[in-house]
């Protein structure tokens, strides 16, 4: 990496003048899309609003001076917000000074785990969960948003403890509904689904919430019973340690890593689906950028930030050319939360629970459940499974299930490989999996068999068994195996001594054991790292099956054996 790269605003590496235009509206565009989800998204986490802008802002900040996507946007996201918010109100009362210095230390390890995974290039944990893993963990989040939203859209009094509980507290509850809270709260959701199947470019949550602002005060609704938000204090934060223990520094650990996990995942896909045209994407330099700006807001008393997919498409589709149009919008939302906060007085609490209900919605993936349903009916129940982990369980705990069960789900499939015999191709050289019914052909006294995975300690025995099967199943005296090795892209140490007894186990049959198409360097390296390549001799490890079987056929070893080849 050259050391240019690691230079601050590479965001805005050849910005020109001519690009102000497009950046200054997806600037304006982001900031009247980021000031009701911000302010909502900080509510859903028992935040003030004010400590959502601060988050957004030192978000868009630190990535503009240190990551590399010129249209993603970091700031306060609704997938972590209830992570850590229901992790927190365990340790402390959700709002109270420990609270937001809990908040706060959490934003900085965070942070600093996001950016070291950066700097030492670990972009590779991204892929820790698989898509099934990452919908239900998504639709998991998605009822917990929407649990919690459902007293501030009915008007009824906040609730706390395990989802389950409040869904019945709630529901035991319904006739104490305040409908004009009901109707603003399902007013802004149905502006901001529309404006959103309009064009995504339309602020539909602004709109919504101006809407609902003015009907408060036009109708008096606060007399009806219409929970407000209040005046903010006008004001900007001072940048400081947060005052955590070392006991609560240590409390923090397991759920830092947990949260800096679904960070890098975020990151990583919205990083690459959102390719800026000139280079590629650098997810590791994004990865600095987001632990940065979640460093910056923990040293603002905020918590901890991520990259949003739906924002960074905002300043994409609005033409935005460089980071330049995020820090346009954190200027407008920094003035707003220094200056402004009378100006949000009347807006109700219905509304934000209006907007976080569409977010809610909007981050269930539906057709990714079809589809995996579809086509996938195991993977499916790991949808299921990690959604009920994640809504019954502390939602910590829900995300390290998930986790494991995306690992476990790897483990399982690499576990399952086989290895199978391959038949020849008539009129060809080629050498392919049998199919059904079978149209190929062997050759007699010849076996080539295929193991189509890295060889790991997961499938060495798997592999072992299998393979001499194999040779001991062939009705004929088995002269030559080759074993077919094109996607074997690895050999540990466990399944490096079960490739040695299977040679031995070929040997011992009165057979030659052969390699062929041995592709990966690293695999190369290990043949020769654990003495198998010693063992099984250069002269018997070619490019082709077809080469190999030219060489050491039936026909071939017996010349071989008086010319005192071992």
């Amino acid at each position: 990496m050259s050391w240019r790269r690691w230079l601050p605003l590479q965001a805005l590496g050849g910005w020109q003048f001519r690009d102000l235009n497009g950046d200054l509206i997806a600037g304006l565009t982001l900031a009247a899309i980021a000031i009701p989800e911000q302010m909502a998204t900080a509510r859903l986490g028992g935040f003030a609003p004010e400590i959502g802008f601060f988050a957004f802002v030192a978000g868009s900040v630190a990535f503009a001076l240190f990551g590399a996507n010129r249209h993603l946007s970091a700031g306060a996201d609704s997938t972590i917000t209830p992570l850590f918010a229901g992790s927190l109100a365990l340790l402390a009362t959700s709002g109270s000074p420990h609270y937001l210095a809990l908040a706060a230390m959490l934003a900085l390890m965070v942070g600093l785990i996001v950016a070291l995974s950066g700097i030492f290039r670990l972009g590779w944990i991204a892929d820790l969960l698989s898509v099934p893993v990452t919908t239900g963990f998504l639709a998991g989040i998605a009822v917990h948003i929407i649990v919690s939203q459902m007293p501030g859209l009915l008007g009824l009094p906040a609730q706390s403890g395990e989802t389950l509980r409040r869904v019945g507290e709630i529901a035991g509850s319904l006739h104490l509904t305040n409908p004009w809270s009901l109707g603003l709260g399902l007013g802004v959701f149905a502006i901001v689904l529309g404006a959103e199947h309009i064009s995504a470019r339309i602020p539909g949550a602004l709109i919504g919430m101006v809407l609902a602002t003015l009907a408060v005060i036009v109708f008096g609704l606060k007399d009806r019973g219409v929970d407000l938000l209040g005046a903010l204090p006008n004001g900007l934060p001072r940048p400081g340690l947060p005052l955590a223990s070392l006991d609560d520094v240590q409390a923090l650990v397991p759920l830092a890593l947990l949260i800096a996990i679904v960070v890098m995942v975020q990151t990583a896909a919205t990083s690459r689906s959102f390719v800026p045209q000139r280079g590629a994407p650098d997810v590791n330099r994004d990865f600095i950028g987001v632990g940065a700006g979640s460093i910056a807001s923990g040293l603002f008393g905020a918590f901890a930030v991520n990259a949003s997919p739906p924002r960074t498409a905002i300043i994409s589709q609005s033409g935005g050319r460089s980071q330049l149009s995020g820090l346009i919008a954190a200027a407008i939302v920094l003035a707003l939360g220094a200056f402004g906060g009378g100006l949000l007085a009347n807006v109700p609490q219905a509304a934000l629970a209006g907007v976080l209900m569409f977010v809610g919605q909007h981050i269930l993936r539906w057709k990714v459940f079809a589809s995996v349903y579809r086509q996938a009916p195991v993977e499916f129940v790991l949808i299921l499974v990690t959604m009920a982990a994640i809504v019954v369980l502390p939602i910590a705990t829900g995300v390290a299930v998930g986790i494991g069960l995306s690992l476990l789900h790897g483990i399982w499939s690499a576990t399952r490989t086989e290895p199978i015999e391959l038949e020849q191709v008539p009129g060809t050289s080629v050498w392919w999996p049998p199919g059904k019914p079978s149209s190929g052909e062997q050759i007699p006294g010849v076996l080539v068999a295929a193991f189509q995975a890295p060889l790991s300690f997961v499938n060495a025995d798997r592999f072992k068994r299998g393979l001499c099967g194999l040779i001991d199943a062939r009705d004929e005296t088995v002269k030559l195996v080759v074993l077919e090795a094109s996607n074997i892209v690895e050999i540990d140490y466990t399944a490096a001594q079960a490739l040695i007894d299977t040679i031995l186990h070929c040997r011992k049959a009165g057979a030659v054991f052969a390699i062929a198409r041995l592709e990966s360097l690293r695999a190369q390296a290990a043949l020769k790292r654990f003495g198998i390549a010693e063992m099984v001799g250069t002269q018997r490890i070619f490019h082709s099956v077809d080469a190999a079987i030219k060489s050491l056929g039936p026909g071939k070893q017996l010349q071989q054996e008086q010319d005192g080849v071992p």
